[in-house]
This record gives structure tokens, sequence and C-alpha cells, in this order.
């Protein structure tokens, strides 16, 4: 059931915590990414309105409505989603970074 070679190398490896420097990465690569993300958002939107739909039958303008407004409904919220976890992210590092401050102070006197 139980590898013990497996639990040996889980044991082995050492605890990462979080840093002020790790979060400001993390922040920027996911603030990155929902730049990315927002920009071919507005890529795909622009390209559905410039693009009407040619039909006469209600029920394809409906589901073909319906499905363009899932395709940018689900780019807003990856970009949203990185958005708020780079903000995130960076009140973080913020909050390490205080901590480490007063910490350090307190130590001194």
């Amino acid at each position: 059931m139980s590898d013990p070679n497996i639990t040996q190398q889980a044991e082995a490896q050492e605890r990462v915590t979080a840093s002020p420097l790790r979060c400001l990465t993390g922040a920027v690569i996911s603030g990155g990414m929902s730049f990315a993300v927002y920009s071919l958002m507005i890529a795909i939107a622009t390209n559905f309105a410039t693009k009407p739909i040619h039909s006469v039958n209600p029920l394809v303008v409906k589901i073909s409505s319906a499905v363009r407004t899932l395709v940018v409904g689900v780019f807003a919220l990856g970009s949203g989603v990185f958005g708020i976890v780079a903000v995130g992210l960076l009140a973080l590092g913020v909050q390490l970074l205080v901590q480490q401050l007063t910490k350090h102070k307190s130590s001194e006197n």
C-alpha cells in the first residue's frame, strides 16, 4: 500500500515558506497572465462584434449568441481570477514584509 521510498522522499523535501520576493514574483506572473487573457478576450469580443450571425433561423441566432457570450464570459472569468490572485499575492507580500520589519525592529530593542 505505502511505498517506503515515497514517504522518505516526502519527508526529505524541505517545507517552502512564503517570502515577500516569492509573493511579488507570483503577483507579477499572475498579473501578466491576467493582462494577456484580458487582451485575448477583447480581441475575441471585437472579432465576434465585427462578424454578425447570418441566419434567419431564430434558434441558430439564439444558440450562436449564447455560445459567443459563454466564450467571452469564460475569458473574462479567467482574467478576473488571475487579477484577483495578483492583488492577493501582492497584499500577502506587503503583509510579510511588514511582519519581517516589525519583527526585526522588536528584536533590536
